[in-house]
């Protein structure tokens, strides 16, 4: 699928310039394709290069937290969660410590971690498999919740956002925490709505109602600020609960005599070779999203969009983070690409850019995490896993939406 879209960026960007070519004699066209792909692939570089530090600094205050058994925490908290959502897996499975598991790596932001433990799940699911070609209720709801993205610790976007320059990089962190929670709980529901579910057991109220009390408290005090006001206190939430994060990881590390220092360091070593691994990944997004905006096709898809909804007399200032949208339920790369480009071309901390960076942390890449972990056990029919995943990237996209407005607006 990526790549089809990848190729699909330079056909269509192709055919625009000749349109314009042949039928507005606009030669420079071709000038400035070639241009952008070469002054793309020099800043994309500089960007990955720049990332080094960030992620290092980043990966390696992460390994403390993994390794003095936060992680583990998040599981032990989540088990009786999962006991009632899955009545199918038997309380004392391994795939519940591989669930839980995943999905404290995913909130950490720790996605090395998440993605061996997330086919390690789906392998113990299977287990419990009677039709091994058919995805069962279980897996179906751990992989709607995988990529309905439960984001607590968003490391990559706030590093990007740094790099790139915006003045409080953080300032993203709880409508992005409010817009990920919208996704799941919606991918719940419909799950919970296609399995019969019951959500009204005491224990699966007191995890959602507790977690959508917290928020709805957050939002009522929220909404009695100034939007300037509102700015100042969401930067200033969100670097004290990420700070007390970080010092919660060095003092569990203390407790659990874990050498911080030495996780420090061999985290900040698996950030240097990220860095150094998305370089491609990175030269080849942005370079052909740079060829499709110079030849005039990003702008007439947005223009259509934009007045399409300008005749429904609605605010269009979300339109220039719509690629980031698109782009997410297929790639993980692509929409990071996407999240970049627009905030190179309109600034990091434009209303554009802070949207296009609250929808990559908002959901998660539904058709690849499908391929990927429905493949690794040789599902065929993925049933109703397709339609709750998309309506969870509906959900997440659509609340990010309204967090920017509300926080940024």
């Amino acid at each position: 699928m990526l790549n089809l879209v990848w190729i699909g960026f330079f056909l269509v960007a192709f055919a625009t310039a000749l349109i314009k070519w042949l039928a507005y004699d606009d030669a420079n066209v071709f000038d400035q394709m070639m241009s952008a792909m070469f002054a793309t692939s020099k800043s994309a570089f500089e960007i990955s290069l720049g990332l080094t530090g960030i992620l290092a600094l980043w990966l390696g205050i992460m390994k403390i937290g993994e390794r003095s058994g936060f992680v583990q925490f998040l599981a032990r908290c989540l088990t009786p969660l999962f006991r009632r959502l899955m009545p199918e897996v038997p309380s004392d499975h391994p795939a519940i410590g591989a669930m839980v598991m995943n999905i404290g790596a995913n909130a950490l932001g720790l996605d090395n971690a998440a993605t061996p433990l997330g086919i390690k799940a789906m392998n113990e699911l299977q287990r419990l498999n009677p039709d091994k070609t058919t995805a069962s209720n279980p897996q179906i709801l751990f992989l709607v919740i995988n990529t309905s993205a439960v984001t607590v610790f968003p490391i990559t976007i706030m590093t990007y956002r740094a790099q790139l320059g915006a003045a409080h990089p953080t300032d993203i962190f709880l409508p992005l925490l409010i817009a990920t929670f919208c996704s799941t709980l919606v991918g719940l529901l419909t799950v919970a709505a296609y399995q019969r579910i019951n959500l009204f057991n005491a224990v699966v109220l007191s995890y959602v109602g507790g977690t959508a009390l917290a928020l709805a408290a957050m939002g009522y005090y929220f909404s009695g600020l100034s939007q300037a006001e509102m700015q100042h206190q969401s930067g200033l939430v969100s670097n004290l609960v990420l700070l007390s994060l970080v010092i919660s990881f060095l003092a569990a590390s203390l407790f659990q005599k874990v050498n911080a220092y030495d996780a420090f360091i061999e985290g900040a070593k698996e950030g240097f070779q990220t860095a150094v691994m998305i370089i491609p990944y990175l030269v080849a997004m942005l370079v052909a999203i740079a060829v499709f905006r110079a030849s005039g096709a990003m702008d007439i898809a947005l223009t259509l969009i934009r007045e399409g909804f300008a005749l429904l007399s609605i605010d269009t200032r979300f339109v220039d983070a719509l690629p980031t949208a698109f782009m997410k339920p297929f790639s993980g790369s692509g929409a990071r690409a996407m999240m970049i480009d627009t905030m190179q071309h309109f600034g990091p901390d434009s209303f554009a850019g802070r949207l296009a960076s609250i929808v990559q942390g908002s959901t998660e890449t539904t058709f690849y995490v499908l391929t990927v972990y429905f493949g690794a056990v040789g599902i065929n029919n993925i049933r109703h896993a397709l339609s709750c995943g998309l309506a969870a990237d509906l959900a997440g996209i659509t609340a990010a939406i309204v967090m920017a407005y509300w926080f940024f607006g």
